[in-house]
């Protein structure tokens, strides 16, 4: 991995956790069970990767990191963990491996981890309403991010899709419907909500929203890849949950290595998008390069 980078990833989760330290309430306050449950899942070892890319979709509009940005993405990480702990229930995926440890409802019983998850969503959008932005800018934060959670082309109808699809013949529009939905959306909201933070006009905001779609996919086949070609020990989760549930996966449409060209070249679409950014989005660009050649 480049020093650049390494830097970028170490700083984001840095300041993410530290923000998530002060705004996750500690296993001292009442309910104990709840707040150690979702901190158990929070901070699991996660690399952060929806937080580092709203602080560099910043940096791309602004120059440098906003004071404050690590609030949004602290309920941004929120949010995605989540969605790791309902997805990994046994009424859903039924994993018992998460980021390398067992899963929350493993530790804590499925009741507390419903729970978990659901007040992690609702403790999100306190965070969110809180920001220091603009009436304005907040409101349109809160209403793109909520909508990307959502049912309609948000990550909850993406799993819907997903569930749904299982043991059913994969098409290109099915798995390219799923993963818009189910991880994509909430990365490119992650981006553009970055970038509204840091104040950018229309034109830009189009720009991010561009680039975020493409890179989210691309993040996604490269899951998808990684779940048939790495072991669970390198991968911090079950490997071939997919293939073994028949799930509607990019490699099971399209094959291993026309998958890999394809997320290449979603990359190379998503920095297109974003050139007339200039040097400013170089870190983002980095970021983007990472989620395609990453091993887990």
């Amino acid at each position: 991995m480049q020093a650049e980078i390494k830097t970028i990833l170490h700083e984001g989760v840095s300041i993410t956790d530290a923000a998530l330290e002060a705004l996750l309430p500690p296993t001292s306050t009442v309910p104990a069970s709840i707040h150690a449950a979702m901190r158990h899942s929070t901070f699991a070892g996660g690399k952060r990767l929806r937080p580092v890319l709203a602080y560099q979709a910043a940096v791309a509009v602004s120059g440098n990191v906003p004071e404050g940005i690590a609030h949004l993405g602290a309920a941004l990480e929120m949010l995605h963990t989540y969605s790791l702990i309902h997805d990994d229930l046994p009424a859903l995926d039924n994993d018992d491996l998460r980021r390398g440890k067992p899963t929350c409802h493993v530790v804590y019983g499925e009741a507390i981890a419903i729970l978990a998850g659901d007040a992690l969503q609702t403790r999100a959008f306190e965070v969110l309403a809180n920001l220091a932005t603009p009436p304005a800018a907040t409101v349109q934060i809160l209403s793109l991010i909520a909508n990307a959670v959502g049912t309609v082309d948000g990550m909850i109808g993406g799993q819907v899709l997903d569930i749904e699809s299982e043991h059913a013949k994969p098409t290109a529009e099915l798995v390219n419907a799923i993963h818009r939905a189910k991880t994509g959306a909430l990365i490119r909201v992650s981006i553009v909500t970055g970038g509204l933070y840091a104040g950018a006009h229309a034109e830009a905001l189009r720009q991010l929203d561009t680039f975020g779609r493409k890179a989210g996919l691309a993040f996604q086949i490269i899951d998808d890849i990684l779940d048939v070609t790495v072991d669970s020990a390198s991968l911090g989760k079950t490997a071939g949950k997919d293939l073994g549930a028949e799930k509607a996966t990019w490699p099971a449409v399209f094959g291993l290595d026309e998958s890999k060209r394809q997320a290449a070249q979603l990359i190379e679409e998503a920095f297109a998008a974003i050139e007339p950014l200039g040097d400013k989005a170089d870190g983002l660009k980095s970021v983007a390069h990472y989620l395609v050649e990453r091993k887990n």
